[in-house]
């Protein structure tokens, strides 16, 4: 494994810290996704070390199922929240309480993550609900019912 060399301040010494390519190009990846997230959802970047789950946001004919992958996160850790018709779901993953081994590396996402969605005019924010199944949480928006046509009595003068 390379290492890089670091110059003290003024005093002419230099530390050797251990690369870790991978590690930097997780972090790249991360900046990457909280700009991308940012620029295609019209919203500020999660602030902090936030991370966005992966979503896809599937419309029926009587309701919007947003599903997002949450592998390993228990339902109280999870936050469903609609405000001013935008879905904000957020929550935390939490490490592994207890480990055998020291990790060599980590992919799986872990702290905490957050997802919004803005909803069209016609969602019925008051009947939402919530599961989650097989660590894919299943948020439904209801259609509110079309506006029917009726008839409006005129009254003489």
């Amino acid at each position: 494994m390379a290492a890089k060399q670091k110059r003290g301040g003024g005093s002419g010494s230099t530390q050797l810290s251990r690369w870790e390519p991978f590690r930097e190009i997780q972090e790249m990846r991360d900046r990457m996704e909280r700009l991308m997230q940012a620029f295609w959802s019209g919203m500020p970047a999660p602030d902090g070390d936030a991370w966005s789950p992966i979503a896809d946001i599937e419309e029926t004919k009587d309701a919007w199922l947003v599903k997002a992958e949450l592998p390993g996160v228990k339902p109280g850790d999870i936050k469903v929240e609609i405000r001013d018709h935008t879905l904000e779901i957020s929550g935390e993953r939490k490490e592994e309480e207890q480990r055998e081994g020291e990790v060599r590396r980590q992919m799986r996402r872990m702290g905490r993550f957050e997802y919004r969605a803005t909803l069209p005019p016609e969602a019925d924010t008051e009947h939402v609900d919530a599961s989650l199944d097989a660590g894919v949480l299943t948020v439904r928006v209801p259609r509110t019912e079309a506006p029917k046509p009726r008839q409006i009595p005129i009254k003489a003068g």
